[in-house]
């Protein structure tokens, strides 16, 4: 998984944090969580704020 498959990486963190409201998750737990992910293959170093809110909103999207 890398860091442009937003909608995966967001499904997959819904899916783990069930009980966390995506619009109170700062982006430092976010980039961490996502890195965390055992599927997760990218370089860390190319994550930024863009990709970060993409994730966030994907994650309120799956929420919603």
């Amino acid at each position: 998984m890398k860091w442009t498959d937003v909608t995966e990486i967001a499904m997959r963190l819904a899916g783990l944090y069930p009980a966390v409201d995506p619009r109170q998750v700062n982006f430092v737990d976010l980039m961490n969580w996502a890195k965390a992910l055992p599927e997760f293959d990218d370089d860390p170093n190319r994550c930024g704020e863009r990709i970060l809110e993409a994730i966030q909103q994907a994650w309120i999207d799956e929420a919603d």
